[in-house]
């Protein structure tokens, strides 16, 4: 008979908790967790995590002493890692409860992985403060109900504030979110959010709050059936919180640890000064392609992306998209090269059941930052970048009700973009995305008309 995972036969003791984490998905599972499970320091590194709105995997976590299966499905079969560096989990509604991590000294990071949208950013840095959620936050904290905070950037000036008040020291912010100079942007939310509900909260946080900007990269899908039923037959655990991940996976960081941090470098991670070149070589080849399969293959009756990769002509699609990014990446050609090579392997295990309509979700954050750059970049110089343009018709279809089910956290700003005639369409996305070349915009017509003919 299957049994539950315990601490006291399955991992290490619980550390005590020096970082708190917002959003305890399973990438965040799957990636930061495993780093500071593995780092040389794990003993004297827990992790508290917090879910979104509702208790999620808590109750299952708890139930094992918050230990989980990590399942890194290779091609020749699954690897079963247990992970023990979470010491605590809370429903992300217990604001009471973060608010104490806050205050203890002890507690030294924070990191997060809450989708760009989550830190409720505005076009061009800073807090949306006219967010309604943020303006109920910001109220709230003023008239000092801290614990009645929603937002993420309420918790943020909350836990600050109750931090400030403790004396507790330093800290600093290590969101790892998949959006470029992620830890510039969760800075300028922070300081304009403090500034709001204190302006001496602002000052503090000049002098002892630190962020780290992060390059995160590692496909990780929901969970199959056909996994959990493995984890059982295999390992003889019942796991409902494992995760399943490939084998490949990366982190690089830079900034400032005001307070400390684990030896993640001793798991793997990679501290740079200059993170740009990589965070551009992943968002655009790995990111990019993701949304480019979810928009397109959807459309031709591909649902996954060892299905779409598989495809010669989706794979032809692909292979443009990269042709038009690597003209546009400060990288050495031969670093981008074996990277395309390495992606195409990632891609094509077949044990990877990673479903493009999960990707699909939320593509009018995504486009703007993994094709558009590359694709008005390849324009002004000159080029036909097809394979970006082929991603943005995708998008516009997509809009339009083909292929992927559309979810968008903006959906209100962007759902009308489908209504309309398909040369309306594309208008309207262009001018939402700041495609300007009428080249371009001509471009993405046709191939929108090509693969609305081709849908499946």
């Amino acid at each position: 008979m299957a049994r539950r995972l315990n601490r006291a036969q399955d991992g290490r003791p619980a550390a005590p908790v020096r970082i708190v984490h917002l959003g305890m998905g399973n990438f965040f599972r799957a990636h930061q967790a495993m780093y500071t499970d593995r780092a040389p320091d794990a003993a004297e590194w827990g992790i508290a995590a917090f879910t979104g709105r509702s208790l999620g995997i808590v109750p299952a976590m708890q139930e094992q002493d918050n230990l989980y299966t990590l399942v890194v499905q290779n091609p020749e079969g699954n690897d079963y890692q247990v992970i023990s560096s979470l010491s605590a989990t809370h429903s992300g509604t217990d604001v009471a409860q973060l608010l104490d991590y806050f205050r203890s000294p002890d507690v030294a990071i924070v990191t997060s992985t809450i989708t760009e949208a989550g830190y409720l950013p505005k076009p061009g840095g800073g807090l949306d403060a006219d967010n309604a959620g943020a303006q109920a936050d910001i109220a709230a904290i003023k008239e000092g109900r801290l614990t009645d905070v929603t937002t993420a950037p309420g918790k943020f000036a909350a836990g600050l504030l109750a931090r400030r008040e403790a004396g507790a020291g330093p800290i600093t912010f290590c969101p790892c979110d998949n959006v470029p100079e992620n830890g510039e942007m969760v800075e300028a939310v922070v300081r304009d959010i403090a500034a709001l509900v204190d302006p001496s909260l602002a000052e503090w946080v000049e002098e002892n709050v630190g962020f780290a900007t992060t390059m995160i990269d590692r496909i990780t899908p929901s969970i199959s059936d056909e996994a959990l039923q493995a984890i059982i037959d295999d390992t003889g655990v019942e796991d409902s919180a494992a995760v399943a991940t490939e084998p490949f996976t990366e982190w690089v960081i830079a900034g400032d640890f005001k307070a400390g941090r684990p030896q993640w470098e001793g798991a793997g991670a990679n501290f740079v000064d200059d993170i740009t070149p990589h965070e551009l070589r992943k968002l655009w080849l790995l990111n990019g392609s993701h949304s480019l399969m979810a928009y397109a293959a959807t459309i031709v009756g591909r649902p996954t992306v060892y299905e779409a990769i598989s495809d010669p002509v989706v794979n032809g699609w692909v292979n443009d998209w990269w042709d038009v990014a690597a003209k546009h990446l400060p990288l050495p050609a031969q670093e981008v090269a074996d990277y395309r090579a390495a992606l195409l392997d990632r891609f094509g295990n077949p044990r990877m059941k990673d479903q493009l309509a999960r990707i699909a979700a939320d593509g009018s954050v995504k486009i703007p930052i993994r094709i558009v750059p590359a694709l008005n970049a390849e324009r002004a110089a000159g080029g036909e970048p097809t394979g970006a343009e082929r991603a943005v018709a995708a998008w516009v279809l997509h809009l339009r009700g083909i292929g992927a089910p559309f979810q968008d956290a903006n959906a209100d700003a962007v759902k009308g973009i489908g209504d309309g005639t398909l040369e309306e369409s594309v208008e309207k996305a262009c001018d939402y995305l700041q495609v300007p070349d009428p080249a371009a915009r001509a471009s993405i017509l046709a191939l929108a008309r090509e693969l609305e003919a081709a849908a499946a």
